[in-house]
């Protein structure tokens, strides 16, 4: 149910309110115009959240990829967080993932057409990428990654995520809850997607969140799922896998669920009915594998009982390609699960044609749209496996 993984400790409750009194004096400071806002020609669409942890930022962003890419000269603008570089980075062939970060290398890696930056400043690195005169110019449109509470800039739509199992409306402020901000935050918002939701959300739950979240008449709410592709090798001696079922090929698996991001707990349950165990073993959001952390999972994974595999997501696959010291076995069981998300409630269509008509609108060239697939559909056939 929504807002089932949500835990509140009550007694640093205090903090919170000092928490809560600095930042809302910087909003305040923003929204008085004593610190400025900087809007842009170029369409500029931001996606973020107001709480500690994963609400799904990345795939929501690769569903703008795809909707927008076959139309428009992307770029995703991000600040890169834990790379070892600085300054303005654009991504290319040649580019280490230290260099930009994890995210905004598997994002390169699976989308090479679209045009991937980082720089922490952000305002900086729009002009960059949207200043005529910069040969880095070449975008019809921003995709800012993790950009809600980086008020510098001003986006065209600013689209806030929210988890069904961590819903705002329940939480409180760091460091008792998850909130960044206080919950008025919410308020600047253009569209507000409730994300990871059960695929069989019920009309009533729709009602009653929708009336719980009290958004304003100019603010569009819409609620997401996750959907699950097919398992794909990490490295290249891994072998497709098999299974007697093809409807559950991992039924019969003992699985290491090897996990470095912020909220693992949603892929766990999703997985655990279509599997025969799971393992956890759970690091950091964004975590860099040290030589002591490869040899507990080779450590945990020579001790599992056959047949077995090791499972992780593709932005902990992006760091583990980058380190070495896993053992051959592993290496010949480790695969990555991608994800995506699509709407809930037949909404796909008006939230694809909310985002299209801002971008013809505001767009600095004529744009000429062909008919495609849904961008949360699968442009071509492929064997899944479904986690419902």
């Amino acid at each position: 149910m929504e807002g089932d993984f949500i835990k509140i400790n009550e007694w640093l409750t205090p903090l919170s309110w000092l928490y809560g009194v600095g930042v809302g004096f910087r909003n305040l400071l923003f929204d008085m115009g004593l610190r400025k806002s900087r809007s842009f020609k170029t369409p500029v669409i931001s996606v973020g959240n107001i709480t500690v942890g994963g609400t799904g930022k990345t795939p929501h962003v690769e569903y703008l990829i795809r909707l927008l890419q076959d139309h428009l000269r992307v770029a995703v603008l991000s600040r890169g967080y834990k790379r070892k570089t600085k300054g303005f980075v654009i991504a290319d062939d040649n580019t280490a993932m230290t260099d930009v970060g994890d995210e905004p290398f598997q994002m390169k890696r699976k989308f090479p057409q679209i045009t991937v930056a980082v720089d922490h400043q952000r305002v900086d690195g729009i002009n960059r990428l949207t200043n005529n005169d910069s040969k880095d110019s070449d975008v019809d449109v921003v995709l800012l990654d993790d950009a809600f509470q980086h008020r510098q800039v001003k986006p065209g739509i600013n689209i806030l995520l929210v988890d069904y199992h961590r819903l705002i409306i329940y939480d409180k402020l760091l460091p008792a809850g998850r909130l960044r901000e206080p919950l008025k935050g919410k308020n600047r918002a253009d569209i507000v997607i409730v994300t990871k939701c059960p695929k069989d959300l019920k009309p009533m739950e729709f009602r009653v969140i929708t009336k719980a979240m009290a958004l304003f008449p100019y603010q569009r709410l819409f609620f997401s799922t996750l959907d699950y592709d097919t398992l794909r090798p990490v490295f290249p001696e891994a072998p497709e896998m098999a299974s007697a079922n093809k409807e559950e090929p991992l039924k019969d698996h003992n699985v290491l669920l090897l996990t470095g991001i912020a909220s693992p707990r949603q892929l766990s349950e999703d997985l655990a009915p279509h599997v025969g165990s799971i393992t956890p073993l759970t690091f950091a959001d964004h975590h860099y594998f040290s030589q002591k952390d490869i040899q507990l999972i080779n450590d945990t994974f020579e001790a599992m009982p056959s047949p077995k595999c090791i499972i992780t997501t593709e932005k902990d696959a992006v760091r583990l390609t980058t380190t070495e010291g896993l053992s051959d076995n592993a290496r010949r069981h480790l695969y990555q699960q991608p994800i995506r998300v699509s709407l809930l409630l037949d909404q796909e269509e008006a939230f694809n044609q909310y985002i299209m008509d801002y971008v013809h609108k505001n767009a600095r060239r004529r744009i000429t749209t062909k008919p495609r697939e849904s961008a949360g559909k699968k442009t071509k056939s492929t064997r899944t496996i479904s986690f419902r």
